[in-house]
């Protein structure tokens, strides 16, 4: 398996648009990254499109992380 999108799978995830600067503007609509080969055609990142597309990668963006405040009473506590 490549590390970018076949054309075959660019295809498939822009159907019905044929036309490459339609695909691309479609699939930067998507919030992917999208680079433009020489003929072009959409370059994608296989891995940088999973994650945007997995749910698992939209769990990972709405969790916030912030600081222990429960270790950090109890370490300055022991002082």
């Amino acid at each position: 398996m490549t590390p970018w999108l076949s054309p075959n799978e660019i295809d498939d995830l822009c159907a019905p648009l044929k036309q490459h600067a339609a695909q691309i503007r479609f699939i930067r609509g998507l919030g992917i990254t999208v680079r433009e080969k020489p003929n072009g055609a959409a370059l994608v990142m296989r891995a940088h499109f999973e994650e945007k597309m997995s749910p698992a990668g939209k769990v990972r963006q709405q969790t916030k992380t912030g600081p222990n405040r429960a270790a950090l009473s109890l370490a300055y506590s022991r002082g």
